[in-house]
């Protein structure tokens, strides 16, 4: 039986379930608008489905896995194995309970849920193509729209997601067994965070990188302490050397060909390639002429500080709105936009955003590093404090790593941390409050810490700063 077409009304439309979209809709419900939100896919987006969540469970059982098997300087002695298939199930269990509870919130906030693909028809209304031979379609006019379609993963030449031998990182993602030979081209933060896991997984893993170094985004200081430990766990890299194509051998398996600047080719032979060289972000489906709306030269919507697009009354927020792409700075900015719909004087404050890579170990930051401080025109006044001196990190055998705070020499206050750690995802929240509160140094060096913690490393690197530092040598 074919739907017929429907038309229905409603004060905001959200297009997009991620984390930027169902945010919204939650917040413009909360404050009283009709609100719809469309999702083709799965509510909670490509985050919670195919990335930040299934990535940190496998993340977290590879780690549990690596620990126990190298341990003994602790006196523990274990050969664990991991079996990928109920290691997919837990991992499918807990994405499951995530997604499901944020249909329930939203049902529960009064928010109208439709699946199918949403496009432009005009500037008050869109068409919704819902999934399933002979569904049909569905118009929805709308007084206000907010654009959450969020990204996914680069292409590159020759290496096309069809093929079910070059993963992209969803791909990789939904394995349920380890290949005994990886290759992985991209050393970003979502290529290191995989090289890593499957490294510890049991994979042979090796990193195709055209740069000179992992994490390009990062100080040296930082990303080396992570292209070490990588290292350790066995990942060998191939930086200064791109991807150019691949074949299958005689035995299924396959030959990954590389080529440098100088035209030097080399050849890789693997089981599987995961291409991770970044994420674009997902406008093609909008039907954006429909509205006179185009993306820019990166294929980002451009927003003001109310995430407005060029239309006042479309709004954009999350990964289609721009770097950073960030599940948490796209939650704030539909809370903005919710807010603005609904008549509130609300603006988004990049300033104190904190970033996060579930390497082994993280890395977190927020604000400013020194360089960033002083092309801003600040005097930076920089205090570090090494793990090797934290009392908790020789506990836990995880000395690799540091906490440094950079701040404004007058006055003291906080501007930014670059933090490598174990947690360094939980310790950046303390700096990042410091940085939105306005806070000086006095305030960090001064609050309590408990002991022994790792947290203890962010007082004494503001201390540092301060040259008043008792667990590390003031310079």
């Amino acid at each position: 039986m074919v739907m017929g077409d429907i038309t229905t009304g409603t004060d905001v439309v959200v297009i997009g379930g991620g984390p930027g979209g169902y945010v919204a809709a939650i917040r413009a419900a909360q404050r009283g608008l009709a609100t719809t939100l469309v999702e083709k896919d799965h509510y909670g987006g490509a985050c919670l489905n195919h990335g930040c969540i299934p990535s940190k469970a496998f993340i977290t059982a590879a780690d549990v896995a690596d620990e126990a098997a190298n341990a003994t300087a602790m006196g523990v002695h274990a050969d664990p194995e991991v079996d990928m298939g109920e290691l997919a199930a837990w991992k499918d269990g807990v994405v499951d309970r995530l997604t499901g509870g944020v249909e329930q919130l939203c049902e529960a906030n009064g928010v109208d849920l439709i699946e199918g693909t949403a496009a432009f028809e005009d500037e008050h209304t869109i068409r919704i193509a819902h999934g399933g031979e002979g569904q049909g379609m569905e118009t929805v006019a709308f007084e206000q729209a907010i654009v959450a379609t969020g990204s996914r993963p680069v292409e590159i030449p020759g290496f096309t997601f069809d093929d079910e031998r070059v993963w992209s990182s969803r791909d990789a993602l939904a394995a349920e067994t380890v290949p005994d030979d990886l290759v992985v081209v991209g050393a970003g933060y979502i290529g290191m965070e995989l090289s890593t896991t499957f490294a510890k997984l049991g994979a042979d893993v090796t990193v195709v990188e055209t740069l000179d170094d992992v994490l390009p985004a990062y100080e040296e200081d930082v990303s080396s302490v992570v292209r070490r430990r990588a290292s350790d766990l066995g990942v060998d890299f191939a930086f200064g050397e791109g991807a150019s194509g691949w074949e299958e051998t005689a035995d299924g398996r396959l030959t990954v060909r590389t080529e440098t600047a100088d035209g030097d080719e080399s050849t890789y032979e693997a089981d599987r390639v995961l291409v991770a060289v970044g994420r674009e972000p997902v406008t093609d489906t909008l039907e954006l002429d429909a509205i006179d709306l185009a993306p820019d030269e990166n294929g980002f919507l451009r927003t003001d500080d109310r995430a407005r697009t060029d239309l006042e009354h479309v709004f954009a927020v999350g990964d289609v709105a721009g770097e950073p792409m960030l599940a948490h700075k796209a939650s704030a900015e539909g809370i903005v936009a919710a807010e603005v719909a609904a008549g509130e004087n609300a603006a988004f404050d990049a300033r104190a955003i904190p970033a996060a890579v579930f390497t082994d170990p993280e890395i977190a930051t927020v604000g400013l590093t020194e360089a960033e401080a002083a092309d801003a025109g600040f005097d930076p006044l920089v205090g570090e404090m090494p793990l090797r001196a934290s009392g908790r990190a020789l506990t836990m055998d995880e000395t690799d790593g540091f906490v440094r705070i950079v701040a404004e020499a007058d006055a003291g206050f906080v501007l930014g941390a670059q933090i490598v750690a174990p947690e360094a995802s939980e310790l950046i929240a303390e700096v990042a409050l410091a940085v939105e509160m306005g806070a000086r140094l006095e305030d960090l060096a001064g609050t309590i810490h408990t002991h022994p913690t790792l947290s203890e490393a962010v007082m004494e690197a503001a201390e540092n700063a301060l040259g008043e530092a008792i667990h590390t040598l003031n310079e």
